[in-house]
């Protein structure tokens, strides 16, 4: 597929998995995860951790689940995985040793992200020291659609996105500096009269 295609179906996951943590619910943050075979959706999900009760159910981990029971084996060779949000370091695990080929992602997670924080995607050595478990590094491509994910993130609940993105969380734009402490007592202040 050549890349103006690639980028094409890029985005048009990456609204769909908008679209679905739009759906999650008020309990649920709004973090959502579609697994692709080509153009063919093998899994999604939302995060489940609230629900569940159960801290390991974000939703690239239920997806992976989801796709390893419809395609009948532990590997995930060959898919994609497009969530909204950088997946973390336990799910950047997850993706590796479940050998996905390539990840999409929209916001970058720098507390906590398991390709700008730890380098698990990128990481070579994992695959080199143990190839049993882990696959070879997918190919990564941050930034997909990720002021859609912001607008998603902030008509879900302004007041926690506005507490995320002034606690650094998750960088929206990019190179694109940090706000400065003026400007983030104006987004608390926007949602907090009086504060």
């Amino acid at each position: 597929m050549d890349t103006a295609s690639l980028e094409a179906v890029d985005e048009r996951m990456m609204r769909r998995a908008i679209s679905l943590g739009a759906g999650g619910g008020r309990r649920e943050l709004p973090f959502a995860c579609v697994i692709c075979r080509d153009e063919e959706v093998i899994a999604e999900s939302t995060n489940a951790v609230r629900r569940d009760q159960d801290v390991t159910r974000h939703a690239e981990i239920v997806a992976m689940a989801q796709a390893r029971r419809v395609l009948g084996r532990r590997s995930l060779a060959g898919c994609t995985l497009y969530t909204t949000v950088e997946p973390c370091a336990m799910c950047a695990f997850a993706i590796r040793e479940s050998r996905v080929a390539r990840v999409v992602y929209a916001l970058r997670s720098p507390m906590m992200g398991g390709h700008s924080k730890w380098n698990i995607l990128d990481d070579p050595g994992l695959s080199r020291s143990m190839p049993e478990v882990f696959g070879a590094p997918p190919d990564v491509r941050p930034d997909v659609l990720a002021r859609d994910v912001e607008r998603g993130w902030f008509a879900w609940n302004p007041l926690v996105w506005g507490i995320i993105r002034m606690r650094g969380c998750f960088a929206v734009h990019h190179g694109a500096p940090p706000p400065s402490g003026r400007g983030r007592r104006r987004t608390l202040r926007s949602f907090l009269p009086g504060f």
